[in-house]
């Protein structure tokens, strides 16, 4: 089981809909896959068609006093292999709680070790803070996919979150490898072009040396969640996410060799 988190510090790069894209494409390669919510906003729940009220048992708990088996919370979706658990706006008050109760910081962690669910991928969609549910994410996964827009002011957001997997990385006392994926990329923009070349000569390897492209027919992520058609789903987006992922993969493998 390969555990992945999708985080930037900065708000609007895309990440629910890259970790739906990333999650459609491993189940469409017959992958069992889990998608986690991990932010209080629940945009990837109500991608799912989940309403927010009454709130839905979900990933707030995962930190109860008796935490709930991971797999209880996983709900199917409509795409074949693809299962998700919902977040709650509760999940905001985590951090006020940590105070009192000790060891939140690794619940997910612990949640994700005892997990028997059958999956071969989980994905983690984090939110856009620097929090005890972002810190839980690192502090689980097996590797960090940042995606950031080809913009000057998104360089920013993605430094200090690199700084943030850095940070954790000496904290827990092994690698977590970072996949940097340029996202609602314009070809057409002087700007983006230049912040794309910029961000590459600044991570070098670790940077996706193509980058997805603006979309509208992902703009919405709820259109990530319908099963697939004949053809599968059109559009130049779903596709740059499957070149995208297909990079990740390779990376990952080569970090399991070098492990090994």
């Amino acid at each position: 089981m390969r555990i992945w988190a999708i985080a930037n510090q900065k708000g609007g790069v895309g990440k629910t809909t890259t970790t739906l894209a990333l999650g459609r494409n491993l189940a469409a390669q017959g992958k069992r896959v889990l998608l986690i919510d991990l932010d209080p906003h629940s945009s990837l729940t109500r991608a799912f068609g989940v309403p927010v009220d009454p709130p839905p048992r979900g990933v707030l708990d995962l930190f109860a006093e008796s935490p709930a088996a991971l797999a209880t919370l996983a709900n199917p979706s409509a795409i074949p292999g693809l299962d998700f658990i919902c977040a709650q706006a509760a999940l905001a008050t985590l951090e006020r709680r940590s105070a009192s109760q000790p060891g939140l910081g690794l619940a997910l962690q612990n949640a994700l070790t005892r997990h028997a669910g059958g999956h071969d991928y989980i994905l983690l969609d984090c939110a856009p803070t620097l929090g005890l549910l972002m810190i839980n994410a690192l502090a689980a996964a097996h590797r960090l996919v940042i995606p950031t827009q080809a913009e000057p002011l998104a360089l920013h957001g993605l430094a200090g979150m690199v700084r943030t997997a850095e940070m954790v990385e000496r904290s827990r006392r092994r690698p977590l490898p970072v996949s940097i994926l340029p996202t609602l990329f314009d070809r057409r923009t002087r700007v983006g072009n230049e912040t794309l070349k910029k961000m590459q000569d600044l991570y070098g390897e670790r940077v996706w040396e193509d980058a997805i492209p603006v979309d509208t027919r992902i703009c919405n992520p709820s259109a990530l969640t319908v099963a697939a058609v004949a053809g599968e789903y059109p559009g130049r987006g779903l596709s740059a996410y499957r070149r995208a992922l297909e990079w990740i993969l390779a990376e990952d493998a080569l970090c399991l060799e070098q492990a090994a």
